[in-house]
């Protein structure tokens, strides 16, 4: 998992509240276990006019104009902005995966879902939560200000505006170990590989007919 640490990027807003995991990728695309190839289906039904299908390509399909992922002044956004309950419906680990491939890498909102809120950090993404009060600033700034940055620094827990000015963030201290390190579920249980080693190796001399290949 690709470790986060500071993220300065160009800021998404997605104004729309109760965000759900069949909006953020659609059921029809999650047939694939693999991580990569979902952000070109990322929102699908609000970013194109026609229905999308899995492995039906999309070079030909038809862009939403008026659907912000579209919108010329967001393209390459790297820091999404989005209202409550972000990421709730279903538990699919595909809607971190969608956003993560298509280049988000962190999320700002008042509130999240909580099963989309820990497979983000187990994703490699950063979820943000602040008063709403600031939300709706940040919302203001950036509809008045096209172009509009953060810069988000894990370590300081610390959001810096265009201004300069800051804003601080709470975070879990094991999801921002997890975060900064870059470790997933399985890099955590790899950091323990040589204790997990050792164990097996002296579980066998201890018990070896728990090991013993009887004969064909």
């Amino acid at each position: 998992m690709k470790a986060f640490v500071v993220e300065e990027g160009l800021v998404m807003p997605l104004d729309r509240a109760n965000v759900d995991t069949d909006f953020i990728i659609p059921k029809q695309f999650l047939k694939s276990i693999r991580r990569s190839g979902f952000g070109v289906n990322l929102f699908d039904e609000h970013r194109y006019l026609d229905v999308g299908e899995p492995d039906g390509g999309n070079s030909k399909r038809r862009l939403n104009p008026d659907f912000v992922l579209n919108q010329p002044r967001y393209r390459a956004a790297s820091i999404l902005l989005a209202r409550d309950n972000f990421g709730c419906g279903s538990s699919r680990e595909h809607a971190p995966w969608a956003l993560d491939d298509y280049g988000f890498r962190a999320i700002i909102a008042p509130s999240f879902a909580d099963i989309f809120f820990n497979n983000c950090f187990k994703n490699g993404i950063l979820p943000i939560v602040l008063d709403r009060k600031i939300v709706d600033e940040l919302f203001q700034e950036i509809e008045a200000a096209p172009g509009y940055r953060l810069r988000i620094d894990l370590s300081r827990q610390k959001i810096t505006k265009p201004d300069g000015s800051e804003l601080n963030f709470d975070v879990d201290e094991f999801g921002r170990h997890c975060l900064l390190q870059g470790l997933d579920d399985i890099g955590i249980t790899l950091a323990d590989e040589a204790a997990i080693r050792a164990f097996e190796q002296g579980w066998r001399r201890q018990s070896p007919w728990n090991f013993h290949t009887p004969d064909p």
